[in-house]
This record gives C-alpha cells, sequence and structure tokens, in this order.
C-alpha cells in the first residue's frame, strides 16, 4: 500500500469540457500540487487525464471525470511514497513515529486537495445557489 493513498469525489456544476480544460492546464496542476512533477502517460480528453508523478512522492496522480447530471463527479486519486532525493521511493518506517508521519501527510494533503477543488467549485459555479441548476 502506498504511504499517501488517497480518493476524492467532489460534484461541480460545469461541463466536461470546461472542467478537462482545467484538468489538462498545467498552471493549475502546479497549483493543486506544488511539490510534484506530472508526466501526463493517459490523457483521456473529457474524462481526465492519468500522471506519473516524482518530487516529493513517487507514484501516480489521476482526475478522472465523470459527467452527472447537469455537472461533473470529479474523482481524484494520488498514490505515492515519500522520497528524498525526488526519484527514489523511501516509505516511512513501520514504527509508530512512522506511522504518525504518515498519517499527518495524508491529512495535509487531503485538506490541501479539498481546498483547491472546492476554490475551483467556486470559480466555475460563480454564485449559483445549491440546488439550482446550471
Amino acid at each position: 500500500m502506498a504511504g499517501v493513498d488517497l480518493v476524492d469525489e467532489t460534484f461541480i456544476v460545469a461541463s466536461p469540457q470546461a472542467l478537462a480544460v482545467v484538468v489538462a492546464d498545467p498552471a493549475y496542476q502546479k497549483r493543486w500540487w506544488p511539490d510534484l512533477d506530472l508526466a501526463v502517460f493517459m490523457d483521456r480528453g473529457l474524462q481526465g487525464q492519468r500522471w506519473s508523478m516524482t518530487g516529493a512522492l513517487v507514484g501516480s496522480c489521476e482526475i478522472w471525470l465523470e459527467p452527472y447530471a447537469d455537472g461533473c463527479i470529479v474523482h481524484h486519486y494520488l498514490r505515492g511514497e515519500p522520497t528524498s532525493d525526488g526519484r527514489t521511493p523511501a516509505p516511512w518506517p513501520d514504527t509508530p513515529a512512522g506511522w504518525r508521519k504518515a498519517a499527518a501527510a495524508r491529512a495535509a494533503r487531503a485538506k490541501a486537495w479539498k481546498r483547491s477543488i472546492w476554490a475551483l467549485k467556486a470559480e466555475l459555479e460563480g454564485q449559483r445557489p445549491a440546488g439550482v441548476t446550471a
């Protein structure tokens, strides 16, 4: 199991076309994951992208866009091991201290992703009240 293994789903009232443009934009990617270097290994067009990642973590990252109702569910997957050289996995020790460090890293990344995706949701949905169609 990866040291960091996150799964998230967020509904955004926006078209798959609008979201696919954002997901493919390197500026957004750098904003979302500033300490990761991403290399696209699967461009799925309107369904999102998959990346190999190096940097603070070594592993993979994916955003899958699933059309739903008048918007999309943005599925986010991030799986990686910590590294000290940016390329070679260096898992946390299998000790209570290592477990605490891993849990703290997962929590920090989960919170950072939620802040980012909620900011994108606010940007794309604008002043639309909850429950009102696009």
